[in-house]
């Protein structure tokens, strides 16, 4: 079982990563509108350049999403006071979407956006809050099974 966990954390940790990894990535890149990004389908160039500060809230979801999921598989989130894991979580999430734009200092085409950082955490605590209605959700449905 212990082995299963640490599997299981393991893979999450790796997600977390690789997300983290995108969100440096499109915040950093040097043409903001995504044009240049010939890999992606052309709805989502079309989306992201029409709702401009919405698109940084996407990544950010699956980023609180994914927190919370390695919360709850931490030993001690079973023991410690959830609230300090909760805002363990929005710290994390506080502090990625600030070294995001704050990187955006450095590249002579991009500028920040405190709306990107409002987005941006405003997406991770929406994360947060569709893995607490999913736990909500199986816990109930599991109690009438």
């Amino acid at each position: 079982m212990k082995i299963k966990n640490v599997r299981r954390k393991s893979i999450v940790i790796v997600f977390l990563l690789v997300c983290t990894g995108i969100i440096f990535y499109y915040s950093w890149i040097h043409n903001p509108g995504l044009e240049t990004e010939t890999y992606l389908p052309l709805w989502i160039r079309k989306w992201s350049n029409e709702y401009y500060n919405l698109r940084t809230a996407v990544p950010f979801v699956v980023l609180g999403f994914l927190l919370e999921v390695w919360q709850r598989l931490s030993n001690a989130a079973a023991t410690a006071n959830r609230c300090a894991f909760r805002l363990k979580t929005i710290l994390i999430i506080v502090v990625v979407v600030c070294l995001a734009e704050g990187g955006q200092f450095f590249i002579a085409t991009r500028q920040p956006d405190f709306m990107d950082v409002f987005f941006g955490i405003s997406g991770g605590i929406f994360g947060c809050l569709v893995y607490h209605v999913i736990q909500k959700t199986n816990f109930l449905f599991s109690k009438n099974a």
